[in-house]
């Protein structure tokens, strides 16, 4: 696995296609701060610290509306073999307002819409709606 990040996409991604309620992926501090940002911004439902076996784990609650998921698409933007950056002044909407973006500021991980108000730039991580 040479992206986590991609990875546990793909997890909520192919859990809400079969209308799972909730989805188990590897404990990792960032794909915490990313489940949890996600959970804010209303796209996930609670996020839990949790174990698989002996092994640390997110227990992650899916959202669904009238059997829709919340997370209509996502796209990891920068990549381990292409990083993208932005600066604060640069920061776009997603999808018109409707979606996140997630960026990696000195300040730590936060939201687009976060980023921009503290104005701060940083590595675009990805975009959900």
């Amino acid at each position: 696995m040479t992206d986590p990040i991609t990875d546990m996409l793909n997890q909520i991604r192919n859990a809400q296609a079969v209308q799972k309620p909730e989805v188990l992926v590897p404990f990792s501090k960032l794909k915490n701060e990313v489940a949890m940002l996600l959970a804010q911004a209303g796209f996930l439902g609670e996020v839990k610290k949790g174990a698989k076996g002996k092994t640390k784990a997110i227990k992650m609650q899916l959202k669904y509306d009238n059997g829709i998921p919340a997370i209509q698409g996502a796209k990891r933007v920068s990549k381990p073999g292409q990083r993208i950056y932005t600066k604060a002044a640069e920061i776009k909407k997603v999808r018109g307002g409707f979606g996140v973006s997630l960026i990696s500021t000195p300040k730590g991980l936060m939201t687009g819409l976060d980023a921009k108000k503290a104005k701060l730039g940083g590595e675009v991580l990805l975009e959900v709606w």
